[in-house]
């Protein structure tokens, strides 16, 4: 079952959903979804001279992205073809019988942007503020402003809650992130990782 407003509402009051800061609940609930609002940090990833990443090696792909912080009033110009990693404003709390999916708005997929490129599944027990995976798909630039709503949560409810959830106890490695977060990849079980 999908949540409708009147859900969220209700899930958002018990205390078991969390998005916060949810400073506008009029405009940002939505008939079935939560809008969510865009960060000020964004990963670059730099032009290295490696002929590629590999997901195994040693060293770490945070090597390869470089931090910018986007001052509150000031814009990030997001280029034809660019990927980067962003994050949205409000840090979210998914309960064990949950399960989040992240949507991109219709009003920039109608200037050719993409919220994510596969991650759009927050499982439940996962907290923290999302990594958007920012594409421009079209031909023009397109300025990003921290603050805009730029994707939108769904809440699917679970036939019963997750026996072993999201989190610290089964060593998740984006839980609690605070900002957009590199791939750790190289952590997982078949890459010599315990993931």
């Amino acid at each position: 079952m999908i949540l409708s407003d009147a859900d969220i509402l209700r899930r958002l009051e018990d205390g078991d959903l969390v998005v916060e800061p949810l400073d506008d609940p009029d405009i940002q609930i939505q008939p079935a979804s939560v809008d969510l609002r865009l960060g000020r940090e964004f990963l670059e990833f730099q032009h290295a001279n490696i002929p590629c990443i590999h997901p195994d090696a040693e060293a770490e792909v945070d090597e390869y992205v470089e931090l910018t912080e986007v001052e509150e009033d000031g814009e990030y110009i997001l280029h034809p073809g660019d990927f980067v990693l962003g994050t949205t404003h409000e840090r979210v709390g998914i309960p064990h019988d949950l399960i989040a999916h992240v949507e991109g708005r219709s009003s920039l997929g109608r200037l050719a942007i993409v919220v994510h490129a596969t991650a759009g599944l927050c499982d439940p027990g996962f907290s923290g503020k999302i990594t958007l995976e920012l594409s421009n798909l079209g031909t023009a630039p397109v300025a990003l402003t921290p603050g805009m709503r730029i994707s939108q949560l769904t809440f699917t409810e679970l036939k019963t809650p997750a026996d072993r959830p999201y989190g610290v106890k089964r060593g998740s490695k984006y839980q609690d992130q605070s900002g957009p977060q590199a791939s750790k990849i190289q952590g997982d079980r078949e890459f010599g990782g315990d993931q």
